[in-house]
This record gives C-alpha cells, sequence and structure tokens, in this order.
C-alpha cells in the first residue's frame, strides 16, 4: 500500500498520511513526520463512512 498526504495540508509538519486498501483491508494512517513510526489501523468500512461524512459537510464544527 502507498501512503498519501491530503492536498489540504499546509505544511509537511502538519498532517497525517492514509494508505487505503482495496475492499476491506484496514485503511492505515500515520504521522508524516515520523513514517517509520507507530500506525493507526482502520476497519475500510467505518472509515469510508467518516470520509463521506466530512466530504458531504455532515460533521458540524467543533
Amino acid at each position: 500500500m502507498r501512503f498519501k498526504k491530503s492536498s489540504y495540508s499546509a505544511t509537511v509538519e502538519d498532517c497525517v498520511e492514509i494508505a487505503l486498501a482495496e475492499g476491506s483491508e484496514p485503511v492505515l494512517i500515520r504521522d508524516s513526520k515520523r513514517p517509520g513510526g507507530p500506525t493507526l489501523r482502520v476497519a475500510a468500512a467505518p472509515y469510508r463512512s467518516f470520509a463521506r461524512a466530512i466530504q458531504s459537510r455532515e460533521l458540524g464544527a467543533a
């Protein structure tokens, strides 16, 4: 899998990177400053639901 940084990231220091897999494989999330550091693994279906909610602006501002 390949990690990708968001195009909305302002600087290299302030972002996370996401590695999306096909199908039901887990999504991997890591800190761009520490590519060799810990990786968060999230089930694909909940992550995709979360991403859709962000894109459709269903989530309110904090």
